[in-house]
């Protein structure tokens, strides 16, 4: 069994060896307390590589990007905005520097300029790859789900139905909520009872895919703002009195739910699915 080694606490308790990790393993083991990582689905893994390639290139690119904006302004140096890495006005930029600060200028521009026509090769490759999945026509039927998302969905989830419900998708996505609740009984008048008061909240489970949480707070960070559905239901928590970042929150989950109920069904996105309850 391939286990979720976040889960196995027991491990980091007392000496540790090869020998103590397994007879460890073993108990939890016996006891049914290992958690199994998915590994069913293999249709997919043309696509699974091709997102992480995507994924891993995009994110060099962007500590590129930083890393050279960060030089300039370290030198305080205006460079606000996207100006600073077009070609046209590099040497505007590049005369405000002297030294060795010009030259590790020049360096990440040219690291920049080699990530750049890599990323879009990737993105394209990433595209065809996704357009061989029936999936993929459904997914991009959600709004503000476009090519790239429905081929990350494609590439990490694999298939929906590992998840039989939406909390569980919820939880694999870091959108579901974690409550703590104690002291739940107590003994009156020689009768057990239990308290009626509600579980506190403690936020959002840790344990989850950071991708897939990135995923859909983006399209829901984007959905909020533009016309559509989305922003109809969006406004209508606010109208309820639903604080922005819980109102975004609640539309992340339905995004997800929907996505996830669509995927099972094999069926395009409707708008009468926001009335229904999803999954």
């Amino acid at each position: 069994m391939v286990c979720n080694p976040r889960k196995n606490a027991l491990l980091k308790s007392g000496s540790k060896s090869d020998a103590i990790d397994a007879r460890k393993l073993a108990e939890l083991l016996r006891g049914g307390l290992l958690s199994p990582v998915y590994h069913g689905e293999r249709s997919a893994l043309e696509v699974q590589q091709m997102a992480r390639s995507y994924t891993q290139v995009t994110e060099d690119t962007t500590r590129v990007m930083a890393r050279l904006k960060a030089v300039f302004r370290g030198q305080a140096v205006s460079c606000a905005g996207k100006k600073l890495y077009g070609e046209r006005h590099r040497e505007e930029y590049l005369v405000q520097l002297s030294g060795g600060l010009r030259r590790r200028a020049e360096h990440l521009y040219q690291e920049l300029d080699a990530l750049q026509p890599l990323r879009h090769a990737v993105k394209r490759e990433l595209i065809v790859e996704c357009r061989k999945h029936v999936a993929a026509q459904w997914l991009q039927s959600v709004p503000f789900l476009g090519p790239i998302r429905a081929a990350l969905l494609i590439g990490r989830v694999q298939t929906p139905h590992r998840f039989r419900t939406k909390r569980q998708f919820w939880t694999y996505c870091g959108l579901g909520l974690e409550t703590r609740d104690s002291g739940e009984y107590r003994v009156v008048n020689g009768q057990v009872e239990r308290r009626h008061r509600p579980a506190l909240i403690r936020g959002l489970n840790w344990n989850h895919n950071h991708e897939m949480k990135n995923l859909f707070k983006s399209t829901a960070t984007a959905a909020s703002t533009r016309e559509g559905v989305w922003r109809e239901y969006y406004l209508g928590l606010l109208a309820k009195g639903m604080r922005p970042e819980m109102a975004r929150l609640t539309l992340a989950r339905k995004i997800a739910a929907i996505t996830l109920k669509i995927w099972k069904k094999g069926e395009t996105f409707d708008s009468e699915h926001l009335k229904l309850q999803a999954a």
